[in-house]
């Protein structure tokens, strides 16, 4: 049986809840990938196979609200946000947990106020071993309420072997996203290491890799993005691609398969050049790739609900933008009604409002989804929301009767 978390009840939804046990109890392995159909006659939303809280963020609230329980009279810190969803970030606050620094690094509070009884809970993107070191410095227990997500100390182990080998570790992510300081932090401790956003940037590390660029040219291109010491001449001989875990994955395949090939060309078939493929996150994967499905239907417009610093939501966001009329909203509030939307713009990164963003045309078919790092209860929220712009729709209770007649399996 997958492990189960213990996960607070507001978190839960009477929607989406019916609709994902159904789900299950049809097709356990999560093969099929079609989405789900609500209809409610004048609008039909269609619901993304996987999406929402994965197995490491369900880790994460879980050990975080026990920390709160477990210690009511001691101080509470998260290192940061421990999810990008404001909502979660701000619950916790609501219970007493204060933030020791923002999700870019700024310190809010000064480490050295900390004591070792404090309570210091580590997000699910890790930290840095710098930072780990100091907190260990004044005492602080950095074990006991660690969320770290098991994925990303996968690709932690993975760069660690690969530096152990000898090879260079190059980094698919988001320099600054708080993940990717924290794999460039640990990986460093074993090797040369680089980090590289997108196949623009892969392109132009081939051509350094080719000798097509010099090393000028090199730390002016990724200023800011290798560690201590990098010397393009020695370092780009030998290397091993890793990710940031919330990547789009087809990306992450196309960056390896640009520097795998500049590096087979300029220095041959063996031994310069390792697979690294197996640290790719299951869950983003699958979130992407039920997304994708859901561009099957025939479709109006598509609301993608989460953080706007989450970047696993911003690379589905990425998937539809230039499909259909995407929004990328953190939660009902941002739509005031068929008329205006607030919503964040991506990649542009900036909140716009959208006026007239919702058709006119009956019955209109509306794609629903989420990142891993948003609570369902918020796709609840965004479904009735959607559904009251309508006066002559069926009931809630009703466009689920489909997924309530399932027949669950018990528990063997």
């Amino acid at each position: 049986m997958p492990r189960t978390f213990t996960i607070p009840q507001f978190y839960r939804s009477p929607i989406i809840s019916v609709i994902k046990t159904a789900r299950m109890a049809q097709d356990p392995r999560k093969k099929d990938l079609t989405p789900s159909l609500l209809d409610f006659g004048p609008v039909h939303v269609w619901i993304a196979r996987n999406f929402g809280f994965c197995f490491g963020v369900e880790n994460a609230v879980e050990i975080a609200y026990r920390a709160i329980s477990d210690h009511p009279d001691r101080r509470l810190f998260m290192l940061s946000e421990m999810i990008h969803n404001p909502q979660v970030n701000n619950d916790l606050r609501r219970r007493g947990m204060q933030f020791l620094r923002s999700s870019m690094g700024d310190q809010l509070i000064d480490f050295k106020t900390l004591t070792p009884d404090d309570i210091v809970v580590i997000p699910a993107f890790g930290t840095t071993v710098e930072i780990t070191n100091e907190l260990k410095s004044l005492g602080v227990d950095v074990r006991t309420y660690d969320t770290t997500c098991p994925f990303v100390k996968k690709v932690w182990r993975r760069s660690a072997k690969i530096g152990d080998d000898g090879y260079t570790v190059i980094i698919h992510g988001k320099r600054l996203h708080e993940e990717s300081r924290a794999s460039f932090s640990h990986a460093s401790e074993h090797a040369p290491v680089l980090v590289i956003r997108d196949a623009n940037d892969a392109h132009d590390l081939a051509e350094v890799i080719l000798g097509e660029k010099d090393r000028e040219y090199f730390f002016k291109r990724f200023a800011e993005c290798y560690s201590e010491g990098f010397d393009p001449d020695r370092d780009l001989s030998r290397i091993g691609v890793v990710n940031q875990t919330t990547m789009l994955v087809t990306e992450t395949q196309e960056v390896t398969d640009i520097l795998r090939k500049a590096t087979i060309e300029r220095y041959g078939e063996e031994g310069h050049f390792v697979d690294t493929s197996d640290t790719l996150c299951y869950a983003t994967h699958e979130n992407q790739e039920a997304a994708r499905a859901m561009l099957e239907e025939k479709l109006d417009l598509a609301l993608v609900v989460g953080g706007y610093n989450s970047s696993n939501t911003s690379q589905i966001v990425s998937l539809y933008n230039s499909v259909i009329p995407t929004y990328f909203i953190r939660g009902a509030e941002e739509i005031e009604d068929r008329y205006r939307i607030h919503h964040y713009d991506y990649p542009n990164m900036r909140v716009r409002t959208t006026m007239n963003w919702f058709p006119s045309n009956e019955p209109v078919s509306v794609a629903i989804t989420s990142g891993a790092s948003c609570p369902d209860m918020l796709v609840d929220d965004v479904i009735r929301k959607v559904v009251a712009f309508f006066e002559d729709t069926i009931s809630i209770e009703e466009a689920l009767a489909p997924y309530e007649s399932v027949p669950v399996p018990l528990d063997e």
